[in-house]
């Protein structure tokens, strides 16, 4: 609970939203004061609107201040709330999960180019974490198959909790670390957002990052263990002339590339997201004959 001087005076909604935004650390301080009065409230935006001149009972406003409190000490709004946005679904999180990130949807879009509406492709989705990348892929192309794994037994229960809420039957899900559960089979394509940061890279010490599971994040000295194991073993999983696609940090692309061509892959390629920064690299098994 806050320090009682941390708590606002009684005021209106519109006010306590003022005296919020200001508390909060940088960035879309408004709109992150919304989202937590709203969760505290159990109200929807609009109505927050409609009632901008009401005053709250001393008990709501002391839950609110709680909530400020916990996000001005860097947790996550997502951990807070327990739920985050991603391409057109909301999903279950928790700290056993990485908070779904809006450049991932670039995964997702690449990967539907490469799935024909109708396709009954046989998809697999490594390191699922809530299930971000199979549910959006699943919902979009409902008549394919989606495999999705995570070494976390936590993680994997919040993913199937998203995918039974979400009402997609054509999700299945598997514990165990990348290809570990999936020995001797082979997909059409193969999708992963894997830990892709340095070990020692001081990102990891800030922001939401602090909160975060460390194993979902850091991959060895140079963020790239994962990525290395996953381009090795993947032609292993895909039939002729499926695809392979990896999301990875913004200076990793021509390292990504690289591991793609030495495992035997063609049509190498690194696509930027909406920063004009590297993100997904992915490539083809050539096909036979």
């Amino acid at each position: 609970m806050p320090e009682a001087e941390e708590i606002p005076p009684p005021s209106d909604i519109a006010a306590l939203l003022r005296w919020a935004a200001a508390r909060l650390p940088e960035g879309d301080t408004r709109r992150e004061a919304e989202l937590l009065l709203e969760h505290a409230l159990d109200v929807s935006r609009a109505w927050l609107f409609v009632h901008a001149r009401d005053v709250l009972e001393p008990a709501d406003v002391q839950r609110y201040a709680a909530l400020i409190e916990r996000r001005r000490a860097g947790e996550p709004v997502a951990y807070i709330l327990g739920r985050a946005g991603f391409w057109t679904l909301d999903l279950t999180v928790s700290p056993a999960t990485l908070i779904p990130r809006p450049e991932t949807e670039l995964l997702v879009e690449i990967a539907l180019e490469h799935l024909a509406p109708d396709s009954r492709a046989r998809i697999a989705d490594l390191g699922t974490g809530s299930g971000a990348i199979a549910l959006a892929l699943a919902s979009e192309r409902p008549h394919a198959h989606v495999l999705a794994t995570d070494a976390s037994i936590d993680a994997l229960l919040v993913a199937q909790a998203n995918a039974q809420r979400l009402g997609l039957r054509n999700v299945a899900f598997r514990l165990g670390d990348w290809f570990a559960p999936l020995e001797g089979e082979q997909f059409d394509l193969i999708a992963s957002n894997p830990p892709y940061i340095a070990d020692r890279d001081p990102h990891l010490q800030h922001g939401d990052l602090r909160f975060e599971p460390a194993n979902a994040l850091s991959s060895g000295s140079d963020g790239l263990d994962a990525l290395r194991h996953i381009t090795t073993q993947a032609p292993a999983h895909l039939h002729p002339g499926g695809w392979l696609l990896l999301e990875h940090g913004f200076d990793q692309g021509a390292a990504v590339r690289q591991l793609l061509l030495d495992a035997g892959f063609t049509d190498a390629q690194t696509r930027q997201d909406l920063e004009h920064r590297d993100r997904i690299t992915f490539g083809r098994m050539p096909s036979v004959g």
